[in-house]
């Protein structure tokens, strides 16, 4: 159990600027980057579909685990005392904060998809869609951020 949380809580730490504090924010981060050339031109190229599939696993990987995580009963740090109200990270504990966490995990897998379907070009004509794809791949580096941040830091009531 301890080495499913060991991987689920993974970080990236000593980056001046916390754009990407997890693996997860900084492959969607990648996949924004990389969306404008696509919607640029027009054309969808190999290495953007692999960079996606990776960001997919990056993102299931943490998500599978969090669920088996969930049903044995635990809470996003900032959700779960630690002792004294304070969360592990030293902040005052919010509860509400582990709703949010899988709000936004919801959010991001839906965008995911969102984005396989504008790739693809079902639903909504190629050419029209892959305009929209650096749109989708930013609300889902927002999502991908939020997960992160939901997890350390109280939200506007904590202690309640």
């Amino acid at each position: 159990m301890e080495w499913l949380r060991l991987v689920h809580d993974f970080q990236i730490v000593g980056f001046p600027i916390p754009l990407f504090p997890t693996p997860v924010a900084l492959a969607t981060l990648i996949l924004f980057l990389w969306s404008i050339a696509p919607a640029v031109k027009g054309v969808v190229r190999v290495g953007f579909l692999v960079w996606l599939r990776i960001t997919w696993a990056a993102f299931l990987i943490p998500a599978v685990i969090g669920v088996i995580l969930a049903l044995g009963g635990l809470k996003v740090p900032s959700a779960t005392d630690a002792g004294s109200g304070v969360s592990k990270y030293g902040y005052p504990v919010d509860p509400s904060r582990d709703a949010e966490h899988w709000m936004y995990a919801a959010f991001t897998l839906l965008t995911l998809y969102v984005i396989e379907v504008l790739v693809k070009g079902r639903m909504i004509e190629h050419r029209v869609g892959l305009k929209y794809l650096p749109l989708a791949t930013l609300f889902l580096y927002g999502c991908a951020y939020m997960i992160g941040r939901v997890a350390v830091f109280p939200g506007s009531t904590p202690g309640t």
